[in-house]
């Protein structure tokens, strides 16, 4: 049996995307595993914010090409580059257990968000990062900044910027995990929905390569994450809205939601918690996420 997958060509890309085809090929010495390298939209144009050329989804649009015209057979994606409308006939099949889904803090002088001198610059491609960043330190000067995470860690070290934040799950899948300074608490900068996450997408009624996938499955990584795409699927969300979503399943076995939404400027931002008994199932699941989106877009004044 021969199947092809497809990745980004990145370094992160193609390491998390490597460890997971080094599972399967465990599980399943029979398969022929066939790496498909796509260079994305998104990965082509560096020059400018996501939010101004269309959003993350131009990071998976010709990766699910190559799905719909049978080029590839599965693709390997990190969930928080994932729409919330995925094209008819595609499913993420498969979420793997999750990566620590913070925020990290790379800051080579001075360690911490709070021993940044007033007005320091940092530097993130993301409005969610900038708007938690503002509300935790409104002196700081928070710029844009692109390209892939050794770019911006030069960029970091070279002094062009005070210091950087990045997803630590990137970091740590790259070998990285030493260049954090600080990890910052989701109550400080609530993480994009999905981060840490990795999902595996596929051709919906294609059932034998779902079998193949779901020793990879991870039920409660797969509730946590259907729930917080509810979220972003309830207030429409994208690269121009500021948006946050976290689930978890607690200790005593319930889900804790909490989720973050701003206007596109980063005013008036809103923040809702939920608990409730854990769901059982991922759709169960992806209602509460919109019931907790629709009413955070109810309080819009």
């Amino acid at each position: 049996m021969r199947l092809v997958y497809a990745t980004r060509k990145s370094l992160l890309a193609l390491a998390q995307c490597r460890a997971v085809i080094a599972r399967l090929r465990a599980i399943h010495p029979h398969v022929e595993w066939v790496e498909e390298q796509v260079v994305t939209s998104g990965d082509k144009i560096q020059d400018r914010p996501l939010a101004d050329i269309g959003g993350k989804g131009l990071f998976v649009k010709e990766i699910e090409e190559r799905l719909l015209d049978g080029r590839a057979q599965i693709a390997v994606h990190s969930i928080k580059d994932v729409p919330g409308v995925i094209p008819e006939g595609l499913a993420i099949v498969c979420v793997p257990a999750r990566e620590d889904p913070r925020d990290a803090l790379v800051a080579p002088r001075h360690a911490s968000l709070a021993a940044l001198p007033p007005g320091a610059t940092v530097g993130t491609s993301s409005l969610r990062r900038l708007v938690a960043l503002k509300n935790a330190r409104p002196d700081l000067n928070v710029v844009p900044m692109r390209g892939n995470v050794d770019t911006r860690l030069r960029k970091v070290d070279a002094g062009e910027v005070d210091a950087i934040v990045l997803a630590n799950a990137g970091l740590i899948r790259l070998g990285l995990g030493a260049r954090v300074t600080e990890l910052l608490a989701p109550e400080v900068s609530l993480p994009a929905v999905g981060q840490g996450a990795l999902g595996i997408e596929a051709h919906e009624g294609d059932e034998a390569t779902r079998a193949l996938l779901a020793p990879l499955h991870d039920p409660v990584t797969g509730i946590c994450v259907a729930t917080e795409r509810g979220v972003m699927i309830a207030v429409e969300g994208d690269c121009r809205t500021p948006i946050a979503a976290h689930a978890i399943r607690t200790a005593e076995g319930a889900l804790h939601l909490r989720a973050f939404i701003a206007n596109p400027d980063g005013t008036h931002c809103r923040t809702t918690e939920r608990t409730i008994p854990w769901p059982s199932s991922e759709s169960e699941a992806a209602g509460v996420g919109r019931d907790v989106g629709h009413h955070l877009l109810a309080q819009i004044s």
